[in-house]
């Protein structure tokens, strides 16, 4: 079975990436990707793999403003020519879904969203911006929105990363999805009998991961500390933030965060997430999560045993949240949050992928060639 995995961009290693490679080590085959930084894969399974790459690849200052070409990307998209391949799998949160297949081809589109900035969060990235360029980022995404919805008909299959995901593909896109919980590497967590007096976060310093109001919440707890992990273009507001009570670390390695997080009171997790690994880490390495109550964290953590909800992104309800959190904190059992985490693991992941795969392929045969299954 010939096999080709389509990628949006390959320019680091995140959620998304370590998706990619679980697949990869399911089904080893060659990679079509928009563009690639061949020096942010050192050292990374990718590195020893065959990766093709767009035009985009050539055009100048693409590897670190590729997404000044986003105009472009349906057409270098469709550039790949996959038609050697019986079975293509795309993992897709942008354009990756949108490759040209034939119909002796079956496409399988693990999808971690339809594009947000297109969709559901169109008016909050325009409303960022001003003047012409809001003009023509507000064409640009008129025409994307239109291919992104003609492009859906290239999907023969699709999975989906939560219920809340398939929901938005439903929506959207008007089709139904399997749902597959992305793979966590929860063997990398461990217990700590060792615990200190603060909370911790991290994550990309992005807007929607609200970080901000994290630290901003902090604030107004003087007596409580928070460590802050991670970098990004927000840096600088979350420093500002920052009182006397809150470590604003940056990057920071694998093995620090681990050593960190497992020593930690609680993780607080703000964004409205399409899944949260950072918040099943947390739970890997047996610490409760105060998270906001919107999005897959209500499928990820369980009210009052792997963590609590606080219902609006507002500072009172956080700080809430956590005085809540203390008064109950030694109900909260670390193996039992352990134990559910263990559940969205690697090898789970990788059995319940192959597994829908293999469905779909005896399904595409005995449509194709009926009796001959």
């Amino acid at each position: 079975m010939r096999t080709a995995l389509v990628y949006d961009w390959l320019v680091g290693i995140g959620g998304g990436e370590r998706v990619l490679q679980a697949i990869y080590e399911v089904y080893p085959s060659p990679i079509h990707t928009l563009i690639q930084d061949t020096k942010a894969l050192e050292k990374t399974i990718f590195a020893d793999t065959t990766i093709h790459s767009s035009f985009i690849q050539k055009l100048p200052f693409a590897k670190k403003s590729f997404r000044n070409f986003l105009p472009l990307f349906p057409l270098a998209i469709e550039q790949f020519d996959l038609s050697e391949y019986e079975l293509v799998l795309s993992c897709s949160h942008a354009v990756a879904k949108g490759v040209l297949t034939h119909p002796h081809q079956l496409h399988i589109c693990y999808c971690f969203t339809p594009m947000r900035y297109a969709w559901d969060l169109t008016h909050t990235y325009l409303n960022s911006l001003s003047g012409v360029k809001k003009e023509i980022v507000k064409l640009a995404l008129h025409s994307l929105r239109k291919w992104d919805t003609a492009s859906t008909s290239r999907v023969d299959v699709f999975g989906a990363i939560s219920h809340y995901v398939a929901r938005r593909i439903k929506k959207i896109y008007g089709r139904e999805s399997c749902v597959i919980y992305p793979p966590v590497s929860t063997q990398k967590f461990s217990l700590s009998n060792q615990k200190e007096e603060y909370y911790i976060t991290y994550s990309r310093l992005v807007p929607y991961k609200r970080v901000d109001l994290i630290v901003e919440a902090f604030s107004h707890m003087p007596q409580r500390k928070l460590i802050v992990i991670g970098d990004g273009p927000e840096m600088k507001k979350i420093k500002s933030l920052a009182g006397k009570n809150v470590d604003v670390l940056g990057f920071q390695s694998d093995e620090t965060i681990r050593e960190l997080v497992s020593k930690a009171r609680a993780f607080i997790f703000a964004a409205d997430e399409d899944f949260g690994i950072v918040a099943v880490e947390a739970q890997a390495a047996g610490i409760p999560v105060l998270a906001y109550g919107k999005g897959a964290s209500l499928e990820t953590i369980v009210a009052d045993k792997t963590g609590l909800f606080f219902p609006k992104q507002e500072v009172a309800d956080l700080c809430n949240a956590i005085e809540q959190f203390e008064k109950k904190e030694k109900k909260f059992d670390p193996k039992e949050i352990r134990k559910h985490a263990e559940t969205f693991s690697e090898d789970r992941f990788k059995r319940e992928f192959k597994q829908f795969v293999t469905k779909q392929l005896e399904d595409f045969h005995e449509s194709s060639y009926p009796g001959r299954r």
